[in-house]
């Protein structure tokens, strides 16, 4: 039937309107010499003002469906993984002896109660059965709960709904906000009884959600392991972590755990082998701890031997240099070139020694790593085109560039360079020549320092701190004022401070895809002091690998390929990189780069890579990974097969829905309100009943169709309008 919806204002303001057009429709009638065809016309006339005034008071079409069956009252009951955690107490209504259950227990024993007997006497209502959230047996970790679409489809598959009671631990963790849902409730009034179905506390428990390892490392080399561990107890807890291969071989460390806090910390791994190998990160069950499952975490990382090319660019051969030189030069992983630009004697010649700067960008493209001592652009050393080039190849193809300015105070002039904005801290120009320490000054490692690979120089962390403790000082260091905002500090001086606080000496920055490194010493080869090469070495070998690690994650002849984060999660969205070479070995100048992504079901999805405004060759693109496991990744440049290149991404398993949680009572409570319902604890079961058996039978099911807004009204409505201007014409009105 018809309704309409006028507001006191639209309602008078219709009805004078039809008035005046009805008095205007008489007028027009009394004076025309046709009177039949006339009246004909303004009989359109006034339906056609008859329908804008009805339209003006939002008429809607009215369906009531009066149901044919008994009310139903629907019982949901939540069957996801987080109702498997045992920490419900079943009330006295359900058991004479009050056990700790399962959750899922719990709501099996309620549904199986007789006190719902009374909703169905007499045959006053039907009860209706409805679990959710059942997970999926082939892909458990990506099963969750998503209480919006459960509740909506009991409204749309469910007529003359009475009542829903909803038995769950309101964990949602997929989809809209259920509060959309139970509004959706109260505008069909149906309340919503929520049951709180297990303890609002945290189980006890040791859960070690997040492991953050490396995809690849070096043979021979130790990678870090970065974890991090949820404690939920109420006490201090001291504890063994694991790190373990297929093989038995293992290493461990001591760890004490604060109560009920998030701890994170790291683990060494050296690789033995070439190829993929399995490790497993565990620690103990605690005494107390009631969820065992999470204490352990597989994960993948592939070992691999690299070659690092390295480009040492200096002016005096100053001690550091040739220290460094001889470190770069000794280590089997790295390849290695410099640029001895002496401002007497000329280009310094011999083995590893370049005679110029690489000036094409295939020469320089080749480059890993970049070291810049003590040069400038000044007497004949650098070029400002040449600092351009040292900077697109940081930015643009995940180069790293380190810093390592010197007494002469060359690098001062490269701060009018294009490197001025990867300087990573703000030197004092007015100490160009850099401070000196009458006694050997320390370097101290920050909490950042501490926690970085970078400064790894013991065999563990807690060996690494004795070890920084007992290097040899330094006796200058550069005019470093303060670290730049976006940096890191590793280092400070152990003795001097500025007004800015402890002054930096060893600070990163990421640069683009690139890393940049400032070292503001030039006294790491007194480390060397009774320990010959052992720190100095490492050091600098870990920095060359620091820096070239991202660049080198999968690299072919005609391609290279990288991406962030490294070990994604289900849902996370991946940022694909890839630097592509003509078959000249120079940046790719025009071609299209395209991913294929084979997910671990066997989906393939292609991504269109973009390339960047520069000449580098560097594309980029974004891909959303929705499934656990290993994906394979080929990158391609379209057209040219033979500059195929192909990787695998690991994505971690979390866990959606997880066990050990403390119940939601609160988002429960929230729908109960919105729907005008209420939330039931568990010992008011009985009182459910009498608040259910006390509402009104269901409200018949109204569909309202609005007029005012269809398609076709206002189609009849231009008709109508049309035939009474075409009926003017021809009755001689003009």
């Amino acid at each position: 039937m018809l309704h309409l919806n006028p507001t006191p204002l639209t309602l008078w303001i219709g009805i004078l309107a039809l008035i005046a057009v009805g008095l205007l429709s008489f007028k027009i009638w009394k004076r025309s010499p046709h009177r039949g065809r006339t009246a004909v016309l303004e009989a359109l006339r006034l339906l056609s003002a008859l329908l804008l005034v009805m339209l003006l008071w939002q008429p809607e079409w009215l369906t009531v469906v009066h149901p044919d069956t008994k009310p139903k009252i629907v019982m949901m009951w939540d069957d996801s993984r987080s109702m498997t955690t045992v920490d419900a107490e079943l009330p006295p209504v359900l058991s004479a002896k009050a056990d700790i259950v399962s959750r899922a227990n719990w709501v099996s024993k309620a549904l199986a109660a007789d006190i719902w007997r009374p909703l169905e006497a007499g045959g006053s209502n039907e009860v209706v059965l409805s679990p959710f959230a059942t997970p999926d047996p082939e892909q458990p970790s990506l099963s969750g709960t998503n209480l919006d679409e459960a509740i909506a489809e009991v409204l749309e598959n469910q007529q003359n709904l009475r009542a829903v009671v909803l038995f769950s631990d309101g964990d949602a963790n997929l989809g809209q906000p259920p509060v959309a849902a139970a509004q959706k409730m109260r505008l069909r009034g149906i309340p919503l009884y929520s049951v709180a179905v297990g303890s609002p506390v945290r189980l006890p428990d040791l859960d070690l959600f997040s492991v953050t390892a490396p995809t690849y490392g070096v043979v021979g080399e130790k990678v870090q392991v970065p974890f991090a561990v949820r404690s939920s107890l109420d006490r201090q807890v001291r504890t063994i972590v694991r790190l373990k291969d297929k093989n038995g071989r293992e290493v461990t460390k001591d760890l004490v755990l604060p109560p009920n806090t998030e701890t994170y910390s790291s683990i060494l791994w050296q690789l033995d082998k070439e190829g993929a190998s399995t490790l497993e990160l565990s620690i103990p069950v605690a005494e107390g701890e009631l969820v065992a499952a999470n204490n352990a975490r597989e994960f993948v990382i592939s070992g691999k031997p690299e070659k690092i090319r390295v480009l040492v660019v200096e002016s005096l051969p100053r001690w550091e240099y040739r220290f460094l030189r001889n470190a770069l030069s000794r280590d089997p992983g790295v390849e290695l070139s410099c640029l001895l630009l002496h401002p007497e004697l000329g280009i310094g010649d011999g083995i590893d020694y370049i005679q110029k700067f690489p000036e094409q960008l295939d020469e320089l493209s080749k480059y890993d790593v970049i070291f810049l001592g003590d040069v400038g652009i000044e007497n004949g050393q650098l070029t400002k085109k040449q600092c351009e080039l040292i900077r697109g190849l940081v930015e643009n193809q995940a180069s790293g560039v380190v810093f390592l300015p010197g007494s002469q105070g060359n690098q001062f002039s490269l701060l009018d360079t294009e490197l001025a904005d990867l300087m990573p801290v703000v030197l004092d120009d007015k100490e160009k020549g850099g401070m000196t320490e009458v006694i050997p000054a320390p370097l101290t490692l920050t909490t950042e320092g501490r926690a970085s690979l970078l400064t790894m120089l013991g065999d563990n962390e807690e060996d690494n701190a004795n070890v920084w403790r007992r290097l040899p000082g330094f006796y200058w260091h550069a005019p470093v004022i303060k670290a730049k905002a976006g940096t890191e500090v590793l280092a400070v001086h152990g003795n001097r401070r500025s007004k800015y606080g402890s002054i930096p000496l060893l600070v990163t920055k990421q640069a683009g895809s690139g890393k940049v490194l400032f070292m503001g010493i030039d006294s790491a080869w007194r480390w060397r002091r009774g320990v010959e090469d052992l720190y100095h070495y490492r050091f600098w070998g870990q920095v060359a690998r620091w820096m070239s690690y991202q660049r080198n994650m999968a690299a072919g002849q005609r391609l290279r390929l990288f991406f962030t984060p490294e070990r994604p999660e289900p849902g996370a969205v991946v940022t694909l990189n890839a630097n592509a070479f003509n078959k000249s070995g120079a940046p790719l100048e025009d071609g299209v780069v395209a991913v294929d992504m084979t997910a671990p079901d066997g989906r393939v999805q292609r991504v269109e890579l973009q390339k960047s405004d520069s000449s580098w060759g560097a594309y980029s693109g974004r891909f959303r990974i929705d499934l656990p496991g290993a994906w394979k990744v080929r990158a391609v440049v379209q057209g040219e097969e033979d500059a195929a290149l192909e990787t695998t991404l690991l994505a971690q398993g979390m866990e959606i829905e997880k066990t050990g949680q403390p119940a939601r009572a609160d988002v429960l409570e929230e729908m109960a309100k919105v729907s005008r319902g209420r939330l039931i604890r568990p010992a008011e079961l009985t009182e459910l009943i009498k608040d259910i058996n006390a509402l009104p039978e269901p409200r018949p099911l109204e569909t309202r169709v609005p007029l005012w807004s269809n398609w076709a009204v206002l189609a009849a409505m231009v008709l109508l309008l049309g035939i009474f201007w075409v009926g003017r014409k021809l009755n001689g009105a003009f």
